[in-house]
């Protein structure tokens, strides 16, 4: 028999405290609190039934060091779970892809160690950067899922990326309309998360 309403035992179980720790897309730059990648995110799984609370972790023009820097206290104590979405301002201002790598490797590794789990929202480069750097940029985030065993969202900004109607004047950030398309095509990764982090 279909089930069309949200999953009664799903809600039952201990609500997932789950940070997402990332930039100005996580942050939702220029946009109402509402609008939020983390809130949209919080209240499209409550609404399938998922019992979850979601951290907004996110600080505009962070890079993949000062993610690092920062994470011992942005990522608190009882938190089960982490989305990490970095790398886009480090590619932006053309820094060396081996060092961004390197940073989030040791933001999981560190995460792993406090018995937090980690997914990862992956970037692209933008083509102006070239082909040698887009290979070496875009390569990231598949090596470190591979390495980690993590479950990867590929392309965070996937769908919204030079769609003009769901980014924002500067063209780059997304709209809270683009937002809301984020969170709807990055949900069938988050769920296989969740499910693996409820499984332990």
């Amino acid at each position: 028999m279909p089930c069309f309403g949200p999953n009664p035992a799903l809600a039952q179980a201990r609500p997932l405290k789950i940070v997402a720790f990332g930039d100005s897309l996580t942050a939702g730059y220029n946009l109402p609190q509402s609008a939020a990648f983390p809130v949209v995110l919080e209240a499209a799984l409550k609404a399938k039934g998922h019992a979850v609370t979601i951290g907004n972790a996110g600080v505009s023009g962070d890079t993949t060091a000062g993610g690092l820097e920062r994470l011992d206290w942005s990522v608190p104590a009882g938190t089960d779970a982490v989305i990490l979405e970095l790398g886009a301002n480090d590619m932006l201002r053309g820094m060396s892809p081996e060092r961004s790598e390197q940073a989030l490797d040791q933001i999981i590794t560190k995460l792993k160690g406090r018995g937090i789990a980690v997914m990862l929202a992956g970037m692209r480069a933008a083509p102006n950067l070239g082909s040698d750097y887009q290979a070496r940029f875009d390569g990231i985030f598949p090596r470190l899922a591979k390495k980690h065993d993590l479950v990867l969202y590929p392309f965070f900004l996937d769908g919204v990326a030079a769609e003009r109607e769901l980014t924002q004047s500067d063209g780059l950030h997304p709209t809270a309309a683009g937002v809301k398309l984020i969170v709807e095509r990055i949900m069938p990764s988050v769920e296989q998360f969740i499910a693996r982090v409820r499984q332990g």
